[in-house]
């Protein structure tokens, strides 16, 4: 009999868990309720490295996450939906910059809050937007300046 009841108990147990997972899934991967956050857009020239679920964040606190990535047909431009809490008011002059956590870490986007007194609002557009910069471009940019710095050194002068 005793046999019986930890078999129901870890059952129950196993199941609660299940339903927990179920339930942070149907958040989108966060704890934050559905009703407790808005809608943001903005269009990137390149969203390398950002995924439906990548962060957003503000000062360095992460404040939403991204929902949609899409190209655009007629511009090109990787269209991205992303949410950010209520308490957060993001003024309509900000700029939203794919980040990178540093040389081995992973992007995610960043608000970067302007001066206006005016505050975006659900399904609102940034517009002032960055994109991200791959590591490989960065330092072939850096390696062709050093090179072509060196050739002008190495050649006499007429």
């Amino acid at each position: 009999m005793a046999e019986k009841i930890s078999e129901v108990l870890t059952g129950a147990g196993v199941l609660a868990v299940a339903l927990g997972f179920a339930a942070y899934a149907g958040f989108g991967g966060s704890l934050t309720p559905p009703g407790d956050s808005y809608d943001l857009r903005a269009s990137f020239r390149s969203a390398q490295g950002i995924n439906v679920g990548t962060d957003v964040r503000m000062a360095g606190v992460k404040i939403g996450s991204v929902l949609r990535l899409d190209l655009n047909p007629q511009t090109y431009y990787a269209d991205t939906t992303f949410t950010v809490k209520n308490a957060v008011e993001v003024p309509d002059d900000s700029t939203v910059v794919v980040a990178s956590e540093g040389l081995l870490g992973g992007n995610f986007i960043e608000i970067q809050p302007g001066g206006s007194p005016d505050s975006l609002t659900p399904g609102g557009e940034i517009e002032d937007t960055q994109s991200a910069v791959g590591l490989v471009e960065l330092l072939m940019k850096f390696v062709g300046q050093a090179s072509s710095g060196s050739d002008a050194a190495s050649k006499p002068a007429p």
